[in-house]
């Protein structure tokens, strides 16, 4: 049986629009919100609502530097999000 936070991380990585979300971050280190939509080309509501729910799920943590949220991968989940990654781009 799946650990159930295991289980959540890999349900918030199963959105091809969060996976997009992650390989910016996972390139870029660190990005404001405003980055992140403009880089996959959506828009801040919908950028905002995905990175909070990667952030629910443990995946991601910010930052609050003035006004903006800088996002980054978290650590200890950098590695299987790393892993993961790499599965989806070699099915494509």
């Amino acid at each position: 049986m799946i650990p159930s936070h295991c289980e959540s991380i890999y349900k918030a990585l199963a959105n091809k629009r969060r996976l997009f979300i992650l390989m910016f971050l996972s390139d870029s280190g660190v990005a404001t919100v405003h980055e992140v939509a403009d880089r996959i080309g959506l828009s801040l509501k919908v950028t905002s609502k995905h990175l909070l729910i990667l952030k629910s799920r443990g995946i991601v943590s910010s930052v609050q530097i003035g006004l903006e949220q800088n996002y980054s991968i978290k650590r200890p989940v950098h590695k299987i999000v790393k892993q993961f990654l790499s599965i989806s781009n070699s099915r494509e």
